[in-house]
């Protein structure tokens, strides 16, 4: 009897020491859409990797953000494009103790006097710069690459490693506008983020045209929720579970726009699962590869 309860305890305490390690053992991807009042800065986190898509409008709040979590050091860096909503935090980074190893920046040539900043800052950080575009991919564990590589192995070298497919632009173009944001879509398991920067309504349906079936678990909502963007095809056709806004506190642009929110809280079915950050301030979403998206 006494050999019964030991082999039974045993049994059980083997078999939650097997579950925990399990769950354990799903590493997920974090995302922080930081405060940085009417801008757009989301941090990334993945197997104690940090990266940045956009980086505020200052350094103001984003500095101190990545400090204040001990990022030191950032793997790489996507810049959506040349607005300085997007980018003045970058600008502003040499000489405030954070190192990024790669700059990534989309193909658009209309960028003025922000493209030679942003090239100097990236030489005075001793970061390496790439051009991205459609049929690419930027990775954790292994840089760029093509999109079309397994998920498993996407630098070739078989390492583990979690891709952001580059969804736009298509090619190298003069726009100068918000149409030339860097889209990008990251895959983990059964989750999907969709990062859209300021893409505008027409960028959107031009998408839509290439990716028919675009569908993601967590949107960041284009343009601060711009009315010139996110129209309810997009978002109906993207379908998102949660979605969030970076938006400043009684901005003069009116955004996020009324007709958007109301869009949002459709396509959504709970106007709990839209995150605002004049609202909320700093909003945190994990994605789990068996779980999908959830907010911790």
């Amino acid at each position: 009897m006494k050999f019964f309860l030991i082999f039974v305890v045993a049994a059980v305490l083997g078999g939650c020491m097997y579950v925990s390690e399990t769950a354990e053992g799903e590493a997920p991807m974090r995302l922080t859409a930081i405060d940085v009042g009417q801008g757009l800065a989301v941090l990334l986190e993945w197997n104690g990797q940090f990266a940045m898509y956009d980086f505020g409008p200052d350094s103001v709040g984003v500095v101190d953000s990545l400090l204040a979590r001990g990022v030191d050091t950032l793997d790489w860096v996507v810049l959506s494009h040349n607005h300085r909503d997007h980018i003045g935090g970058f600008m502003e980074l040499p000489g405030r103790g954070v190192f990024v190893r790669r700059l990534y920046v989309g193909p658009d040539t209309a960028c003025s006097f922000f493209c030679d900043s942003v090239l100097r800052v990236a030489r005075a950080l001793g970061a390496s710069v790439d051009t991205i575009l459609r049929g690419e991919s930027v990775s954790f564990g292994s840089g760029v690459g093509n999109a079309d590589l397994d998920n498993a192995a996407c630098g070739g070298a078989g390492e583990e490693c979690l891709r952001f497919d580059v969804l736009w632009p298509t090619r190298y173009t003069h726009v100068g506008e918000n149409r030339a944001s860097v889209v990008l879509l990251a895959r983990l398991g059964v989750g999907k983020l969709l990062l859209t920067g300021d893409l505008d309504s027409v960028g959107e349906r031009q998408l839509l045209e290439m990716n028919p079936t675009l569908s993601a678990e967590l949107l960041q909502v284009a343009h601060h929720g711009s009315a010139g963007s996110n129209t309810l095809k997009f978002l109906s056709q993207v379908s998102p579970k949660y979605a969030f806004v970076s938006v400043g506190k009684e901005n003069r642009y009116g955004h996020p726009a009324p007709s958007v929110i109301r869009k949002l809280n459709i396509v959504l079915g709970d106007s709990t699962k839209l995150f605002r950050t004049d609202l909320q301030g700093s909003v945190v979403f994990e994605m789990y590869p068996g779980m999908g998206v959830v907010v911790p």
